[in-house]
């Protein structure tokens, strides 16, 4: 059987080079998503890009996020 490289009870520090995006996003964000879901957010963006390009710089990591973000609000909003 393969191992889970993502268990759900795993969980990693957060890594504090990416704190001036989750700073940047929750802000954007605010009355939107809580703070909460901003850094997931972040977190899945850069778990993804790592994966897909080897890399995660922030600015990626930060467009990323921000594509989530929205389409997570668009969600939201027409759930109302």
């Amino acid at each position: 059987m393969p191992e889970n490289r993502y268990p759900s009870t795993t969980k990693t520090a957060p890594d504090t080079h990416f704190s001036p995006v989750v700073s940047r996003l929750s802000s954007e964000f605010s009355g939107v998503h809580h703070s909460s879901t901003v850094t997931r957010c972040v977190d899945a963006a850069r778990h993804g890009a790592q994966d897909v390009t080897g890399r995660a710089t922030p600015e990626l990591v930060e467009r990323i996020a921000r594509q989530h973000l929205q389409v997570l609000a668009m969600a939201f909003a027409e759930q109302r």
